[in-house]
């Protein structure tokens, strides 16, 4: 067995807004990776738009670089429960994690969830202490829930006997004594080289990748990460691909890179220790093993949860089809959601028709990235409301549940805990954090949860905070009414007038604006009571000869709520879908036809 003393393989792992990309900015900057005079954005490494937009990690991503002649490979990964099957699978990849913790916050929900994960995997931890540059931080209470967390998930003495680094990412520095700001990042580059273990593998023996990740570029195709087990590979070298459905396909290496900064670098060879990346072999896939032609020999993969929530992806059939969108035909969304599950390793597809398509991810926010992914690369289709995915039992029908942690300040507790108890959400917790606020923890239906955010927000005035994660399956808990108001529904197709919009808005909240185009079947606002109100927002004044003074001026129009990607998913009823285009996301009626909807009701209530 060789040591490779001048490798290091470290992933960065947190809740999400704890600082992980700001930190490796910061390792990034601070070990001479950039050009002096190179100007770089912030957070460089969420390199995806709506990465940047949204200030969410979405892809893990690997970079590396060089201190004190030592290569360090670091992967930054997702903070959000909806991405972790990205965390999960990179843990493969390394040999020992950095821990990032607020220094105010103190460990949080997918603290938890990310560093159990790590310790499972026996990698070694280095604590980082962020943020530590807060007013409000109290970084030796946050210490003690930290240690207070690895004694809860088990961790092995080894693990418990973890080093402390207290950094402000943001300020660019690290220091081993919390009361010393420090004055650069050296501290915690130092910590990396002597806490993290240096990669072990026989780089005599036969060669062994596990595909940990998938990356695609239309040029060149699929191109799989991983990290060498054991043994040496060659540019141009034969070699098997042992899948993980238990076939053996002969493949050529055509071209192998290691990571250098935010780049892949061509490379000739790579050893055992080595996170390389390897193109040119068209049929790989997450959990494959690439391996040696004369010692074939798979590798384990970690198992992925499973995906707890559905939606429908379908071809859009509204008026307005086609209207903004480049890929419009269900050949074009079917190769489009196939190639998404090449990488998503997360996520499942089912096709239920020609036109139909079944997504199942980690949650609302995991599918309505790839729904805002694919509407930005041009793509118009429809898709449904989410649902949770129930299983069937010898003990009968089990829904996925999750743990809810909600800090919420105390004049708006009551109503919080009153809607959760609705959505047959029960408290296990209750918690006052000194500050006016109180820590609530429940456990609720997965499709509970669904719909609830912007109803919470509101409810909260916004400065309440919530965040959930998978707790497993239990006995289906009865009906959940998500929606207490109905529709209103667009009565014909044509522009939306203020004069319709105003004889319109006494009915409920209108989602539409003077110009707007509508088409019958459309929805156009929130109905005021439970069931769906058809309204004409088309409808226009008849030119008469008589006049009224001041009676025009004395129309107010509402103004209309525009609704968000993730607001609508919420919103949408059973019988309802969302339109996305490239420009627009509209709200409409699976039939959109007055008369034909009322029959299916009609036929619905029979059976």
């Amino acid at each position: 067995m060789q040591r490779r003393d001048a490798l290091r393989n470290v992933a960065i792992i947190a809740h999400v807004d704890h600082g992980k990309t700001t930190l490796v900015d910061q390792l990034l900057r601070q070990s001479g990776t950039f050009r002096t005079n190179e100007v770089v954005d912030e957070r460089v490494m969420d390199s995806n738009a709506i990465e940047r937009e949204r200030g969410i990690t979405i892809l893990s991503k690997n970079t590396a670089i060089i201190y004190q002649d030592v290569k360090i490979n670091i992967i930054d990964t997702p903070g959000h429960a909806d991405f972790g099957g990205e965390v999960e699978r990179i843990m493969q990849m390394v040999d020992g994690v950095l821990l990032l913790v607020d220094a105010a916050e103190g460990p949080m929900p997918q603290t938890r969830f990310v560093l159990q994960k790590a310790l499972k995997q026996g990698l070694k931890p280095v604590v980082v202490i962020n943020k530590v540059d807060r007013p409000e931080a109290r970084v030796e209470a946050v210490i003690d829930e930290v240690l207070d967390l690895f004694i809860e998930l088990e961790a092995d003495d080894h693990q418990l006997e973890f080093p402390v680094v207290y950094a402000s990412a943001k300020n660019g520095y690290a220091s081993l004594d919390p009361g010393n700001a420090g004055e650069n990042m050296a501290p915690l580059f130092e910590a990396i080289l002597r806490e993290i273990p240096c990669p072990v593998g026989d780089t005599e023996a036969g060669f062994q990748l596990l595909i940990s990740n998938i990356d695609y570029d239309r040029y060149i195709g699929r191109i799989g990460i991983g990290k060498i087990a054991r043994g040496t590979v060659e540019k141009n070298q034969p070699a098997v691909l042992a899948t993980t459905n238990g076939k053996e396909l002969s493949v050529k290496v055509s071209n192998l890179s290691t990571f250098q900064g935010l780049k892949r670098v061509e490379t000739e060879t790579a050893m055992a220790g080595d996170i390389i990346a390897v193109s040119g072999i068209e049929n790989i896939n997450i959990g494959d093993t690439l391996c040696d032609v004369d010692k074939v020999e798979a590798l384990p993969f970690n198992k992925i949860d499973e995906p707890t929530i559905s939606m429908n992806f379908m071809v859009n059939d509204s008026p307005f089809a086609g209207k903004d969108g480049q890929y419009i035909t269900s050949r074009h969304l079917k190769e489009r959601l196939e190639r998404e599950m090449l990488s998503n390793v997360a996520m499942r597809m089912e096709e239920l028709s020609t036109e139909c398509f079944k997504i199942m991810g980690r949650g609302e926010l995991h599918i309505s990235i790839l729904i805002e992914t694919m509407r930005r690369e041009g793509y118009e289709f429809a898709v449904s409301r989410p649902e949770v995915i129930m299983k069937e039992t010898p003990e009968g029908r089990m829904e996925p549940v999750e743990i809810l942690y909600v800090e919420v300040p105390e004049s708006h507790m009551s109503s919080v805990i009153e809607k959760i108890g609705q959505r047959k959400g029960e408290m296990l917790n209750m918690n006052p954090t000194g500050t006016g606020t109180m820590k609530l923890e429940f456990r609720i239906p997965a499709r509970g949860l669904i719909g609830y955010r912007s109803e919470f927000l509101t409810d909260t005035k916004g400065y309440g905070t919530f965040h959930h994660l998978f707790d497993g399956y239990e006995a289906y808990r009865g009906e959940i009414k998500n929606r207490l108001r109905g529709s209103l529904v667009a009565h014909e197709t044509g522009a939306a007038v203020a004069y319709g919009i105003f004889g319109a808005q006494e009915r409920g909240k209108i989602f539409v604006e003077p110009g707007m185009e509508v088409y019958e079947g459309m929805v156009v606002g929130e109905s005021s009571r439970l069931e769906d109100i058809v309204v004409n927002v088309c409808r226009k004044k008849q030119m008469t000869n008589v006049r009224a003074s001041g009676s025009d001026d004395a129309m107010r129009l509402v103004p209309a709520t525009i609704f968000s990607l993730e607001q609508s998913l919420e919103f949408i009823g059973d019988d309802e879908l969302v339109e996305v285009t490239p420009k627009q996301i509209r709200l409409r009626k699976k039939i959109l036809n007055k008369v034909q909807r009322e029959r299916g009701q009609r036929k619905t209530n029979v059976s």
